[in-house]
């Protein structure tokens, strides 16, 4: 695990939620918040809350952010090799970019690769749009990344 107070994490809120239950004096109201928190090195997390206020969920969401923080190998500012994530309906692929080329990406996705530190890569969501699982996807793409030397160490290569 990563310890969140070295880290010096951003945060950013990519979706907010009202969803109601149905009782039976009416409907009472809730808020479902999608945050991901990095620190543009590499480090990324997300996390999904529900409250029944805004600024609740919203801290929710940033706790189980940082609990789930993973490590993203990149190559200068952009990733390895292409990958493809993916989650339930959605999928998303992440090509590498040159220098320059900036994030082409929508706004859910976009907000991961700020968050990692990736600047340059090129995206296409596929599938369904549904933002919890577009974020999904982009980490399951993500966690399919390895640097050489992982893939060496793996295949027993090197010194």
């Amino acid at each position: 695990m990563f310890n969140a107070e070295e880290l010096n994490l951003t945060e950013k809120l990519v979706h907010i939620n009202r969803v109601a239950k149905v009782v039976a004096g009416g409907r009472r109201f809730g808020f479902t918040a999608l945050m991901v928190v990095g620190d543009g090195e590499g480090h990324v997390g997300f996390g999904h809350a529900k409250a029944k206020e805004v600024p609740e969920a919203i801290r929710k969401a940033k706790e189980e952010a940082i609990r789930s923080l993973i490590f993203v190998p990149r190559r200068d500012q952009t990733i390895y090799y292409p990958v493809i994530g993916r989650q339930d309906a959605s999928r998303v692929m992440l090509k590498p970019a040159s220098e320059g080329t900036g994030v082409i990406a929508g706004s859910t996705i976009r907000a991961v690769l700020d968050a990692v530190g990736i600047k340059d890569v090129l995206t296409k969501a596929l599938g369904s749009r549904n933002p919890l699982n577009l974020v999904r996807a982009v980490f399951d793409g993500l966690q399919q990344l390895e640097s050489p030397e992982q893939v060496a160490a793996r295949r027993g290569k090197g010194n």
